[in-house]
């Protein structure tokens, strides 16, 4: 029997193109030989990492499946897995969707209100769109003792610091929470204590975290499913290039410290300048497609289209796919993102 590989999974959040990562855990959950023992998750990846952990406990890998397709038929409007195949492939090439979502009405309309209207304006009568599959969530699943240790995370807007949910605080307000874009949605307000605080995004400070995986009774190997790209090297010079570049940049930031973190602590490990054992000595993976991601943009993060979410499942699944095939044996054994060469 094929040895049993327990690792973490790093969720990152990006919107629609959160669908990436579903396509990631349809691959990961096809292979008995992959045991998913903690997730950390910011919005899309809190998402998608409560609907795998509500699967896993309530019946296993199939249910999990289930659930995450259940989760992107409520968010894309999916319907018929093979009619949506057949739709995809005669559609045009992804730039050219990307694009045209871009430069679409309903983009524009999106854009331009969050620029000047404040998502206050419409006071009582606000609804969070989440809200709806959100609360359909099976949360004495997602929050279960046993089956994966789940982490979501979210933004203090009165703090500017992290906040981490787990256990029974994970409820549908936090996972709205998670994914609360500041310019779309009004703040996602939480009683704790004797106050009631207010969070957004938790991208801002933790996309997602990766310290909550350091735990010693966790796997050493983290494998973040990364949806926003690291490197372009075409300079944006139009708005739309540059305000989306910028979304990059920022949805990054905390994912590069932390790994930059790691890559210090790795060479304390091996200088012997820390006594072997006195820290975790992490090994990072990630699964990514930075070709695919350079051909999306904000648009296609914000307005979720049958064409783009069905692309991204299954680039998602041949991502997983080649990272399995190419570093199965690795995993437990020694990382594959050279932190050297990334941050040398």
């Amino acid at each position: 029997m094929a040895e049993v590989k327990r690792i973490n999974l790093a969720l990152q959040g990006g919107g629609a193109h959160g669908a990436f990562t579903w396509g990631v855990l349809d691959r990961l959950l096809e292979d008995e030989g992959i045991e998913i023992a903690g997730i950390s998750g910011t919005s899309a990846g809190a998402l998608n990492g409560a609907a795998l952990k509500a699967g896993l406990v309530h019946g296993g890998r199939e249910t999990a499946r289930a659930n995450l397709d259940w989760l992107w038929t409520q968010v894309a409007g999916l319907r018929a897995p093979a009619l949506q195949d057949w739709v995809s492939s005669l559609a045009p090439p992804t730039r050219v969707v990307s694009g045209l979502i871009e430069n679409s009405p309903p983009f524009a309309t999106v854009d331009a209100l969050a620029r000047i209207v404040s998502p206050y304006a419409l006071g009582p009568l606000f609804r969070n769109p989440l809200e709806r599959i959100v609360s359909r969530f099976a949360y004495d699943k997602v929050c279960a003792d046993e089956g994966p240790r789940l982490v979501i995370c979210a933004t203090n807007v009165r703090t500017g610091k992290i906040r981490l949910f787990t256990g029974e605080e994970i409820t549908a307000q936090a996972i709205m929470a998670s994914a609360c874009l500041p310019t779309l949605f009004q703040a996602v307000e939480i009683v704790e204590g004797d106050r009631v605080e207010a969070y957004w995004d938790g991208g801002y400070t933790g996309n997602p975290a990766l310290f909550p995986l350091f735990e010693m009774d966790l796997p050493d190997d983290i494998v973040v499913v990364n949806i926003n790209p690291i490197l372009r090297d075409k300079v944006p010079e139009t708005p739309h290039e540059i305000a989306n570049r910028i979304n990059e940049i920022s949805f990054n930031s905390s994912l590069l410290r932390e790994m930059r973190a790691i890559r210090f602590v790795q060479k304390l490990l091996d200088s012997g300048r820390l006594p072997e054992g006195s820290m975790k000595y992490v090994r990072m993976h990630m699964i990514a497609d930075d070709a695919l991601m350079n051909e999306l943009n904000v648009a296609t993060k914000t307005i979720p289209t049958a064409v783009i979410v069905t692309r991204l499942k299954a680039a998602g699944r041949a991502a997983a796919d080649r990272f399995l095939a190419e570093h199965r044996g690795d995993l437990n054994r020694q990382e594959t993102v050279d932190l050297e060469a990334m941050f040398g």
